[in-house]
């Protein structure tokens, strides 16, 4: 029986930076998105950074007839920023919004209000069940004092446990969004070798975009050059990856990225840049019959010694974290403590011979009422991190004695992998490849 051609799978993804009233020529630019989404025809569109739900619903008018299965994930003060535009045909959808996500008195940098997220779509896909994600992590301000990597670790560990469990009998997933790290960040080394996510700039055949598949560069008119210090030329942090499972195995033919201006165009369509992947679903005999390995069928695991590795990794920047947590918590008490004692002054100043009027009285009443309720407030929120940072460094550990009783398993039994390491039993239902 002859076997038949594989289907290919086209992924868009982009950072729309939408911040209405703030992101330059906003209404232009998603004038410019949806023309260029119903041009191409895309399969999937994942979209981030569309913080307005005016917008998106512009661009699910303008592409009624091109993509008529559509998303918008709602979430946070301003909403999680998180849609999807499919021609295929959206089954079920599932939100899970990051349990850190930078400090509400934090207001001009705003993730906080965001409600960053993790959205997760099903999609029937030429009668595949496609499990699609799309999500956005916490910015990085400076490479240099990133003092919100450990609530991006732990973003990228719910990331990765989000997608793991909820994967299950999926014959395909894709993932694509603006993760904010760069290719061997720790987070996304754990985030790729605990799920089996295969990063399509490294998997694909022909690539046509910018340098090193750079997606925030110096070259585009909306970028910040200070965020590429010290990348001159630029950075990669928006992805598209990838998983098939035994039914079926997927391959990135092509990817590409707009680089910057945009042909007959004034401006760019964002400060990042856009990405399109061409997938192959090749099915079994398909696979074996063009010669194409199966990443989660035929690749051996990572080492288990490699995994243990990462997480160890991981765990000490979420114990750095709790540490400094610890000690804002610690500054929110004396604040709040002291803002109490201080009540005390205009409260024994008001029972004594008047030396200030009953207005100056008020005005320290207000201040010091102020500073008890900033500390209390402070002392909660630090509080409830520091149980997220506790809990996900539980979950590490529990990973971490799990993988150590693994090894020593694979060790007993003497069973190398074919590149000579020990292999590791998934723990998902598909096979991770190296």
């Amino acid at each position: 029986m002859p076997a038949e051609r594989p289907e290919t799978l086209r992924v868009f993804s982009l950072n729309c930076w939408g911040i209405r009233f703030f992101s330059q020529l906003c209404t232009q630019r998603y004038e410019m998105i949806g023309e260029l989404l119903g041009r191409e025809q895309h399969d999937i569109a994942l979209l981030q950074e569309v913080w307005s739900e005016k917008d998106f619903l512009f661009l699910k008018r303008k592409l009624s007839s091109s993509h008529p299965y559509t998303h918008y994930f709602k979430s946070g003060v301003f909403g999680s920023g998180l849609a999807v535009f499919s021609k295929h045909r959206i089954q079920d959808a599932l939100l899970y919004k990051y349990s850190l996500n930078g400090y509400p008195y934090m207001l001009h940098q705003g993730d906080w209000f965001g409600g960053k997220a993790v959205g997760l779509v099903i999609v029937d896909i030429f009668g595949l069940k496609a499990h699609v994600y799309v999500t956005h992590l916490h910015a990085e301000y400076s490479r240099a004092q990133d003092e919100y990597l450990p609530h991006r670790m732990v973003q990228s560990w719910e990331l990765l446990q989000f997608v793991r469990h909820t994967s299950c009998g999926a014959d395909l997933v894709v993932l694509g969004g603006d993760l904010n790290m760069h290719p061997q960040d720790l987070g996304n080394r754990l985030l790729r070798s605990h799920t089996g996510l295969r990063d399509c700039y490294t998997e694909t055949d022909t690539f046509d975009g910018c340098e090193d598949g750079h997606t925030l560069i110096a070259a585009n008119h909306f970028s910040k050059k200070q965020d590429l210090i010290p990348f001159e030329k630029g950075i990669r942090i928006d992805y598209i990856l990838m998983k098939g499972s035994q039914k079926v195995s997927m391959k990135c033919e092509s990817l590409s990225t707009t680089k910057g201006p945009v042909a007959n165009k004034p401006y760019p369509y964002s400060d990042h840049e856009a990405l399109t992947a061409e997938l192959a679903l090749l099915h079994s005999e398909d696979s074996r019959q063009h010669g194409s390995s199966n990443g989660e069928d035929s690749h051996t695991a990572l080492a288990v010694s490699e995994q243990m590795d990462v997480v160890a990794e991981a765990r000490a920047v979420v114990k750095e974290g709790l540490c400094q947590t610890e000690a804002l918590r610690d500054k929110a008490t004396y604040l709040m403590f002291s803002g109490l004692l201080l009540l005390l002054l205009p409260l024994a100043m008001a029972f004594l011979p008047c030396f200030c009027s009953f207005s100056t009285l008020g005005l320290l009443g207000a201040v010091c009422m102020s500073l008890l309720l900033s500390g209390a407030m402070l002392y909660l929120l630090f509080t409830t991190h520091i149980k997220v940072l506790k809990e996900t460094d539980d979950q590490m550990m529990l990973t971490s004695n799990d993988l150590q009783t693994k090894l020593t398993g694979c060790r007993l039994s003497g069973s190398p992998s074919s590149d000579g390491s020990p292999e590791l039993q998934p723990l998902s239902p598909f096979k991770r490849e190296e």
